[in-house]
């Protein structure tokens, strides 16, 4: 009898630095071992990588390109892009190609027919957690930093939205480019309207430069910020950067299913657990293919639709993993965690 062919699984790289391949080859190797012992799948998996330098600071079309590149190599599904901006673009591509593909991005408009989305943060429910927790620590008075991108006016929006339910105030509104390194001019404007806490939202190039003014300038109003705080987690000096910033991330100790995922990986929690993101996708996209009715992109598309109730590695314990008709979320529970730079090291606030 021949040998079953490997599945083509692509990988639309948009992330800053570039994706940790041997690492996510490790995830999918883990979840293909798990299928075949339990006699749920007899192939193997081929990762195709396309690198893209999308947006903000790259282009639309990089994005388009990479998407076409792996659909031309024959990918049965397509995990990524992992920024917002990126994933909007790729999700009339997906709907084109007819390709099943799996976003990472925090945006909830790039979910489509095709295009799945596992929400490593959310442009929409992210501003309501943070403006909560400033109405819990008796902030009523609020500056906004925010990017003028795609991502950052939904997050602006949403956070508008937020206040007004909650009654908060919103003394400054002072908006940068996606690319701002010199916050200077906004730390100034943000200051002058003597807020009890300043937010930022966007991807988060300018936070470290914001929360270094802040610092330059002695004591002053705590400083949170959206899922941007979560490159805290790339390297120790990113994440001294940051120090005292209270952020959104989709890590949690106390979730078991974490520990066991980077167990697994052979990585420790301070290493960064956002490795184990690698697992959640992994076992998303393979359990697409397992219960897929016919092995083609279709197949697959329905497969990801009968996946129900998977425990997941990220979010607090109890987060679970799963899809529909019509839906295309996969975190389902409390998968967004506030957290606190301290010294270095990320911390879970109550």
């Amino acid at each position: 009898m021949a040998t079953p062919s490997p599945v083509a699984i692509g990988v639309l790289d948009d992330t800053p630095g570039g994706i940790q391949p041997k690492l996510l080859a490790r995830a999918f190797e883990l979840v293909f071992a798990e299928l075949a012992r339990a006699g749920r799948c007899d192939r193997s998996f081929e990762l195709l990588v396309e690198r893209a330098e999308g947006l903000p600071w790259g282009t639309a079309h990089a994005v388009e390109k990479a998407h076409a590149a792996l659909a031309a190599r024959g990918a049965l599904v397509i995990v990524g892009p992992a920024i917002g901006d990126n994933a909007l673009v790729a999700t009339p591509c997906a709907d084109a190609s007819r390709i099943p593909t799996l976003n990472f991005a925090g945006t909830e408009e790039a979910r489509s027919e095709f295009m799945f989305q596992l929400q490593v943060g959310s442009h929409e429910e992210e501003p309501l957690l943070l403006a909560r927790q400033l109405v819990a620590r008796a902030a009523a008075r609020c500056a906004l930093v925010f990017e003028r991108s795609a991502i950052g006016a939904r997050y602006a929006a949403f956070f508008d939205d937020a206040c007004s339910c909650l009654g908060l105030a919103q003394v400054a509104r002072v908006g940068v480019s996606a690319g701002a390194t010199d916050l200077a001019p906004a730390a100034e404007a943000a200051l002058g309207a003597q807020p009890d806490a300043l937010v930022y939202l966007g991807l988060g190039a300018g936070l470290g430069a914001l929360r270094a003014e802040l610092a330059r300038r002695g004591a002053g109003p705590p400083l949170y910020a959206n899922s941007s705080g979560m490159f805290g987690w790339v390297a120790p000096e990113r994440a001294r950067e940051l120090d005292g910033v209270c952020y959104v991330d989709v890590v949690s100790e106390g979730n078991p299913v974490l520990g066991d995922a980077l167990k697994s990986l052979g990585i420790a929690f301070d290493q960064g657990p956002m490795a184990a993101m690698y697992l959640d996708l992994a076992r998303l996209a393979a359990e697409g293919i397992a219960r897929a009715p016919v092995l083609t992109s279709a197949g697959v598309r329905a497969g990801l639709e009968r996946i129900k109730a998977l425990p997941a590695a990220l979010g607090r314990a109890g987060t679970q993993m799963g899809f529909g008709h019509c839906e295309r979320s996969a975190y389902k529970g409390d998968y967004l965690v506030l957290r606190r730079w301290e010294g270095g090291r990320s911390r879970e606030l109550a």
